[in-house]
């Protein structure tokens, strides 16, 4: 595995050995080892497991009293996945970063306790797999705007068209507006 550092400190994108036959293929998306070793020490309890079709838009999604830590890979289709430092004490705060991710390169992304996090489907449909490293609770689980205009985040959207938005998705908070960490 290959781990590269993204423009905002802790998050990482790992990039899995593939070994490819005629048979398919195989890797290994993750060793506890290899992980500490790129800094990533964090113990995973949760796997989860979303489906969703094209122009569907997901978060900016965080919780507060147990934040989580996400190892976000996806195994159909392509989402593009945007990170936003939401540590008011960081000097990144507020600032963000996007990643394509898709079946076919096979990359992850890491993203550390105390960042918003979120995805817009670019395929017809994506299925996209999580680890967590806190449990869900949704008491503490907050949602800040896709469309901030303070974070004016590049979501690859079509021009004219309107992401697929859950009802929590639609009541987001601004940044300016929303509980973060300190």
């Amino acid at each position: 595995m290959e781990f590269f550092q993204t423009d905002l400190p802790g998050v990482i994108i790992i990039k899995p050995r593939l070994i490819e036959d005629e048979r398919g293929f195989f890797m290994e998306t993750f060793q506890q080892h290899k992980f500490d070793a790129a800094g990533i020490t964090s113990a995973f309890v949760q796997d989860n497991h979303s489906r969703s079709m094209k122009h569907t838009l997901r978060g900016l999604h965080y919780q507060l009293r147990h934040a989580q830590g996400k190892l976000v890979r996806v195994v159909a289709g392509e989402i593009y996945d945007a990170v936003v430092d939401i540590r008011r004490s960081s000097p990144a705060f507020g600032r963000w970063v996007g990643v394509n991710l898709s079946s076919k390169d096979k990359y992850q992304l890491w993203v550390p306790p105390g960042f918003a996090h979120g995805f817009f489907v670019v395929s017809d449909w994506a299925e996209v797999l999580y680890k967590v490293t806190d449990y869900y609770d949704q008491p503490s689980e907050c949602c800040i705007r896709w469309d901030d205009p303070a974070l004016n985040i590049a979501w690859p959207i079509p021009p004219g068209s309107r992401p697929i938005l859950s009802t929590k998705d639609n009541a987001g908070k601004l940044l300016t507006e929303a509980e973060v960490y300190p």
